[in-house]
């Protein structure tokens, strides 16, 4: 195994991650028209509660765990290294365990917080199986979590990057062919198939785990696992390592603790709400899974940049900030924005396009769905820089700042959600909106301030991105003007095959992505935000071709 620098482990990651949302992608087509919109609802509460249970058993402490253990590796503290994996590890089993059993005792009150008495959709029994069902993973996700950061800390991401795929992979083929069997050949109701689909989580992880356990066995002299105190660690007793995994860990499950339920407050709200605003069961129904499942796995796509940055960015970060090297912590902070703005701005902007023929690739002609995407694409974007600004906050010991921030926005999020939904008709916009804007308008406000306050506090100085954000901004709009000139000639908003949604979908990103690539490398764009020479490697790569060619 290799270590990855901060670019190299972002790009490796971020590939891996695309990957898996393609596979994540292209099996909602052939499962969605397996179990149908009803399945569909079900099929995201069931991840809805079990992203919040996951969250308090696992998320979180594998970031931490990266965080502490690129720490003590750059101190070359190995012994108190490997203690804290093994603290945190044994300390996600337990949790794991807890969890499990709160969730198999409680699903049924929890079902009845979703449903309520409402009749004309899925009932409060079919939610209690699918919840009961997928808690399973709760047992093997701890396992694979743990070992997940111990690697990402020594900056090993690309066995990290490639478990990713394998879970993915195990876990999209388990759910396909269950679910076909289930439903097409044993005939059994939806609400059983849908419990049989989400075991593929658990199924998934398992297979990661021992992907990575073979892994660190066959490489287990480059991790010192068997080395003894030095003189700077001979105060790192276990207990003092534990108060200082609960004391970093603790801000982070808090942090992904809280941006879970963020999505738990529409599934509590938007039925109730909707229902009493004229909105059937089944169309609020459709509306919260639109929002907590299938509209996020498009948005996946766009946030797979940000995720594989973040994995790279944590032990980097952490390591700098440790080293007092503020002017690299600095940098990093600046290009993350950067790239996040250049990648994930045109993709949005292609989306919110594309959103006829895509929605329809996927999940078939719902002008509701297409309504609701057409907006919901946007939060692939403000999430993404939300997201970022409360890691590096708290990589950089900010806690008050990050919990602060995040709890203030969710605060925000439970308060206003159900009240924004009754404002939104009142001013003529759409009920089914209101979540939405309310998040967008949640995300910018949360990263603005984390970023006035850590220029003051860290003297971060974000004048270097100004320019690349707003060329990117420029060159995004150009590219979004064109296909929208190009959209009068060859329309989007038609109704075909799904075989001539996939050519206008792949004619447009052709066309997009030229006009975008084309234009940011005549603005240098790619060279300043990547730091690379861009002419030079085009003219070694042609230099190489006419060779091959000779």
């Amino acid at each position: 195994m290799k270590k990855n620098g901060f670019l190299s482990g972002a790009f490796v990651s971020t590939f891996c991650i695309i990957l898996c949302k393609i596979v994540g992608l292209l099996y909602v087509i052939p499962f969605y028209s397996i179990i149908g919109e009803s399945g569909g609802a079900l099929y995201s509460y069931a991840y809805t509660i079990y992203a919040l249970f996951l969250t308090l058993s696992t998320q979180g402490i594998p970031v931490a765990m990266s965080k502490i253990i690129s720490e003590y590796n750059t101190l070359n503290y190995h012994w108190s290294k490997e203690k804290a994996y093994k603290i945190v590890r044994n300390l996600m089993v337990g949790l794991g365990v807890l969890w499990f059993l709160i969730l198999m005792i409680f699903a049924k009150p929890i079902a009845y917080l979703i449903i309520g008495d409402i009749k004309g959709g899925n009932t409060i029994e079919d939610v209690t199986l699918v919840i009961r069902s997928i808690s399973f993973a709760l047992l093997a996700v701890p396992f694979l979590s743990s070992i997940k950061g111990y690697l990402s800390g020594h900056k090993y991401i690309t066995p990290y990057a490639i478990s990713n795929v394998i879970e993915q992979l195990v876990r999209v083929g388990f759910i396909i062919i269950g679910s076909y069997l289930a439903a097409k050949v044993f005939k059994l109701k939806t609400a059983t198939v849908v419990a049989i689909a989400v075991l593929g989580a658990t199924i998934g992880a398992l297979v990661s785990y021992l992907y990575l356990k073979i892994k660190k066995a066959k490489n287990k002299e480059a991790f010192n696992i068997k080395a003894k105190k030095i003189e700077g660690e001979k105060n790192n007793t276990s207990k003092t390592i534990l108060k200082k995994v609960i004391m970093v860990a603790l801000p982070f499950v808090v942090i992904d603790f809280v941006r879970s339920i963020y999505s738990v407050v529409d599934t509590f709200t938007i039925n109730s709400t909707l229902t009493s605003l004229g909105y059937s069961l089944k169309d609020s129904e459709y509306i919260l899974s639109v929002i907590s499942t299938w509209g996020s796995k498009l948005n996946m796509i766009i946030l797979a940049f940000e995720a594989g940055l973040t994995v790279s960015l944590i032990p980097n970060i952490s390591s700098s900030f440790v080293k007092g090297d503020m002017k690299d912590v600095n940098n990093k902070i600046n290009q993350s924005f950067q790239m996040i703005m250049f990648i994930n701005l045109p993709m949005v902007l292609g989306l919110f396009v594309l959103a006829t023929p895509v929605w329809n690739l996927f999940y078939g002609n719902n002008a509701l769905g297409i309504d609701i995407f057409s907006l919901y694409v946007f939060q692939a974007l403000t999430f993404a820089f939300y997201s970022i600004s409360i890691d590096s906050a708290q990589i950089m010991g900010n806690t008050k700042l990050a919990l602060g921030t995040l709890f203030g926005s969710f605060l925000l999020k439970a308060l206003l959600n159900v009240p924004f939904m009754n404002f939104c008709p009142l001013i003529g916009i759409k009920a089914q909106y209101a979540p939405i804007i309310l998040n967008l308008i949640l995300h910018v406000g949360t990263t603005i301030v984390i970023a006035v306050i850590q220029s003051k506090k860290y003297k971060l100085n974000y004048k270097q991105s100004i320019n690349p954000i707003l060329k990117s901004i420029l060159i995004s709009l150009i590219m979004f003007v064109s296909l929208k000139i190009m959209a009068l000639f060859i329309p989007v908003d038609i109704e075909t095959t799904k075989f001539n949604f996939i050519l206008l979908t792949a004619l447009y990103a052709i066309v997009g992505c030229a006009i975008y690539i084309i234009l940011s490398y005549n603005y240098n764009l790619i060279d300043r935000i990547f730091r690379i020479d861009s002419k030079a490697k085009l003219k070694n790569v042609l230099r190489k071709f006419k060779k091959s060619t000779n």
